[in-house]
């Protein structure tokens, strides 16, 4: 067994559709800012849901040169970005003496579905010699983390979570487990996504997973409401530096606060149905508290997975009572979805940045949207603004399609 070295975060970037840097970020956030719009990146209006979490006003070209962003698909561009503002903001340079040590992992769910459509298109109507040769390398899910790694010249570890909804939290997750081994000294880690797209929207409307709320979009992410009628997707890209304590502490990076557990489990149950109960999502839940040796007193955040469906939100609810008792009653629970929508497996990072900013910060971000409370959902979400508060431990919940359950467990760092 390796030796285990204590996590902190010391660096943070976002691309949201709130925001598309962790100040306006973080200020949409505790502000309750509404980032749900008609759709505009198509024409959604033979669609079923028009609606979604669009990023709006980014310029790749503040982060890649042009001649190089019309070979990148958006997805990863997203990853991109947030990945150059968080090294910014630890004040991390990458040299060839450190580059060995640092590595990424960005997790995607769909990863460059707009590219394919495209593609697909122009082999239809203008046959395969006309299809694109960075067709491939625009699409695959990895390029993320492989186009950030080439950007950032950064050569340790790299690879890529697609675990659906839980893709980004699972790729913090194992940067987490690549540093606290001693793998790296350095990891970014996060998630990305850019799926409104046709083709996107066609199979989640064909499921029935989306709300279909058009005319009232403001309200129609409405996470633990008695109204809820499905999600509203979102795209953008949330990125955590993790970094070994010793080495944060040598070159004196800026602390958010230290990762301390991960819990991952399946609910080998149904491809797009949660357990009943919860049972998986409680599993993971008590896996990261027992990793980061939290006891259930101490949490006093979750950012939940709070989707706005149906069968997520009361089983959520009840994978957090399984695991806190009583004091599930006491804790502050939020859905950022409600502003944002869901990422997919972007959602996972911009969740985690969101919970390491409230321990930091000491505010629980609010649900907003939350005007009758289905009775299955009984715990304090938040509803009323922004608050401060005494936060000591916090927790980041993501789920995704196939059964997969992630919990991310965050200590405020004391030093």
């Amino acid at each position: 067994m390796p030796e285990l070295h204590r996590v902190v975060v010391t660096g943070l970037g976002a691309v949201t559709p709130i925001g598309n840097d962790v100040p306006s970020y973080w200020e949409g956030l505790k502000t309750g800012r509404n980032g749900i719009t008609p759709v505009t990146l198509f024409d959604a209006s033979d669609f079923d849901t028009r609606i979604g979490g669009e990023v709006k006003d980014f310029d790749p070209l503040a982060y890649i040169d042009r001649k190089e962003a019309r070979r990148i698909d958006r997805f990863a561009q997203f990853a991109i970005a947030a990945s150059l503002q968080a090294l910014e903001d630890a004040k991390l340079v990458i040299t060839e003496k450190n580059c060995y040590d640092i590595g990424i992992i960005i997790g995607t769910g769909i990863g460059g579905i707009k590219v394919l459509e495209d593609q697909h298109e122009i082999l239809r109507t203008k046959g395969p010699d006309r299809c694109s040769p960075f067709m491939i390398p625009m699409m695959i899910g990895n390029m993320a983390a492989g186009l950030t790694a080439i950007r950032v010249g950064a050569k340790g570890p790299n690879a890529c979570t697609v675990t659906a909804c839980a893709a980004g939290s699972n790729a913090i997750g194992d940067a987490f487990r690549m540093v606290q081994r001693g793998y790296a000294k350095v990891m970014i880690g996060g998630g990305t996504e850019a799926a409104i797209t046709p083709l996107s929207f066609a199979g989640f409307c064909a499921c029935k997973a989306m709300t279909t709320n058009n005319e009232d979009y403001l309200h129609a992410s409405r996470p633990f409401d008695r109204n809820r009628d499905g999600f509203v997707l979102g795209e953008g890209a949330g990125i955590l530096i993790l970094e070994s304590l010793d080495h944060a502490l040598d070159r004196g990076a800026p602390i958010y606060g230290e990762m301390v557990g991960y819990g991952m489990t399946c609910d080998a149950y149904h491809i797009t149905n949660v357990a009943p109960e919860g049972e998986g999502a409680a599993r993971a839940i008590g896996l990261a508290l027992k990793d980061g040796n939290i006891q259930p007193q101490e949490v006093g955040y979750i950012n939940a997975h709070g989707t706005s469906t149906p069968a997520n939100d009361p089983n959520e609810t009840k994978a957090i009572k399984a695991n806190l008792g009583d004091h599930a009653y006491k804790v502050a629970v939020s859905s950022t979805k409600s502003m944002t929508g869901h990422l997919l497996g972007g959602s996972g990072g911009i969740e985690a940045v969101a919970t390491v900013l409230a321990l930091y910060h000491q505010i629980a971000p609010p649900t907003i949207n939350l005007v009758e409370p289905d009775p299955e959902c009984d715990l304090d979400y938040v509803s009323t603004g922004a608050r401060p508060m005494a936060i000591e431990a916090a927790l980041s919940n993501s789920f995704g399609f196939g059964g997969h359950n992630v919990t991310l467990a965050f200590r405020r760092y004391h030093g």
